[in-house]
């Protein structure tokens, strides 16, 4: 029997019956989408060492990439990319390489100090340039990227060395040789002006620095962890810090106010780089870290908005200027590399989604009103129209430890877990609730040795405090009286005790210069209202 070809095979509007259930589907953000049009695939390494550095070069057509692995500087360039001859630097690990704003020269720091400059269009002719200035690993190596400086380098290391070079010349315009108390391991120069550039330490400092002033640095900061990668964001006023498990923005502008801080990783970030968003335009902050994770961040809307997991852990990661190639580098020596789909190839996959895939209509969505039952039992997730009125379940308080202690009447027990908090205003507020139940007496009586350790640092640390002092100094006094045994017999005891002597003895001897100030000041105020 022949078939029906009068009839469509598919219906165009089915039976209401035989549609899905109205469940929410996965939807795919547009930049998640982006990002998962990069296709994967791994560039050829000969070493099995680290890829510490990754970066692209600023000004050539297409993309070329310079990867740090050993003791030489591996060049790829090509859409895809393809292996160039490497960069023979040392005979030791290479560090930071870094292209000039033209992307005519590369420099590249090593183990021993030197930092040595060559042509990238001759990578095998040897250096051009060796400059020599410091004793440890050369960790950043940076050309200034605004105003075409083409002349000058930034360059610190491991000895906490600073220098900013005169390359033609080989010599330094000037050094700082103590510029931070730990290792430099961060540095980025700032796309606003070629004079500005930041460095960053393991003592947990960033430092802001302008090539005019000379050795004094015009700002700094704490990022609060050991920082492993600093940033400049496009417009050079805001700064990017990463560092333990944490990136933080800055407002260089605003004197180093911290806008926001990202913790989205859960191990350490060890690099941050800029991503062009090809369709958009945009610009996205990316976070790689040693728990294989690569992040993107919207630094407008103060979000991650994608994570790009790798099967191994990541110490680089640099994106091409023009947005089409994603890289990261791992602890094992190799590097991962993502390449956008072309206009092509997407258009010819939705046409062939199109041929091929069918989905039913989706229903239009039936409006509440006021005389359906369903429009009275919305849920709590329903926004309210207006018009409505809206009962809040009132917000659950919190009840701290001590406090639930307290209303157990367990005294000693809550006093012991407010100093274990170390919040002086706890303490201070659980001690003045003991005092009017007459017990406070009697839990210090109670208290064991280490419980009474854990009350004498604290009494050392806040007893002179001008909020507390009248209170915390009869606590010390009463202390004295009933523990002095225990205090005797306990070496430790003892030296919380002479902490505190020393520091109520401090306190005495400021209070004794403030009134002789007080005595000298007062005749000239009373002369001065006459």
């Amino acid at each position: 029997m022949a078939a029906d070809t009068s009839k469509p095979l598919f219906p165009a509007a089915p039976h209401t019956s035989l549609l899905p259930s109205h469940g929410n589907p996965n939807r795919v953000s547009p930049e998640a989408s982006y990002w998962r049009n990069f296709r994967s695939s791994e560039l050829v390494t000969a070493s099995n060492y680290p890829v510490t550095h990754l970066t692209f070069s600023p000004a050539h057509a297409k993309p070329t990439l310079a990867a740090v692995s050993f003791a030489a500087v591996q060049l790829f360039t090509g859409d895809p990319l393809a292996p160039r001859p490497k960069i023979s630097v040392t005979k030791d690990f290479v560090f930071s390489p870094s292209f000039r704003s033209d992307g005519a020269l590369l420099a590249a720091g090593d183990i021993k100090g030197v930092v040595r400059v060559f042509r990238v269009d001759k990578p095998t002719s040897g250096p051009l340039r060796t400059l020599r200035a410091h004793s440890a690993e050369t960790r950043v190596v940076r050309y200034p990227v605004a105003g075409g400086d083409k002349i000058h380098l930034i360059t610190a290391g491991d000895d906490a060395l600073l220098a900013y070079w005169d390359v033609p010349s080989e010599t330094p315009v000037f050094t700082v040789p103590a510029a931070h108390r730990d290792y430099i391991r961060a540095g980025a120069p700032s796309p606003a002006d070629h004079n500005l550039f930041v460095t960053g330490s393991y003592d947990h400092s960033v430092k802001l620095w302008d090539a005019r002033t000379g050795k004094a640095p015009s700002l700094s900061f704490s990022h609060g962890a050991p920082v492993e990668s600093a940033l400049f964001l496009p417009s050079g006023g805001l700064l990017a810090t990463a560092g333990g498990n944490m990136v933080k923005i800055w407002d260089v502008i605003g004197g180093g106010r911290l806008v926001h801080s990202v913790e989205s990783h859960v191990k350490t970030v060890m690099a941050l780089a800029l991503g062009k968003m090809g369709t958009t335009g945009e610009t996205r902050l990316l976070s790689a870290g040693s728990d294989g994770y690569v992040k993107s961040f919207d630094y407008g809307e103060l979000k991650i908005t994608h994570s790009m997991r790798y099967p191994k852990q990541l110490l680089s990661v640099a994106c091409s200027p023009c947005g089409t190639v994603l890289v990261a580098g791992s602890s094992k020596g190799d590097i991962f590399v993502r390449r956008r789909k072309k206009a092509t190839e997407e258009e010819d996959e939705k046409v062939v989604s199109g041929v091929f895939d069918w989905t039913s209509p989706k229903p239009e969505k039936q409006a509440l009103k006021p005389s359906y039952y369903r429009y009275f039992s919305r849920g709590q997730n329903e926004k309210p129209k207006q018009g409505d009125f809206v009962i809040e379940r009132p917000k659950k308080v919190k009840i701290a430890e001590h406090d639930k202690l307290l209303r157990k009447f367990r005294h000693k027990e809550a006093l012991v877990s407010a100093l274990a908090k170390n919040n002086p205003r706890s303490v201070v507020a659980v001690m003045e609730e003991l005092v009017a139940r007459r017990k406070l007496v009697r839990c210090i009586g109670n208290l064991d040795v280490d419980e009474l350790g854990f009350l004498l640092e604290f009494l050392h640390r806040n007893a002179t405090l001008p909020r507390y002092a009248r209170l915390l100094l009869g606590v010390a006094n009463k202390v004295l009286e009933m523990r002095a045994e225990d205090i005797r017999s306990d070496g430790k005891l003892r030296g919380y005790i002479r902490n505190l002597k020393r520091m109520v003895v401090e306190e005495i001897q400021i209070q004794h210069t403030l009134q002789g100030i007080q005595g000298m000041v007062s005749p000239m105020l009373a002369l001065a209202s006459r």
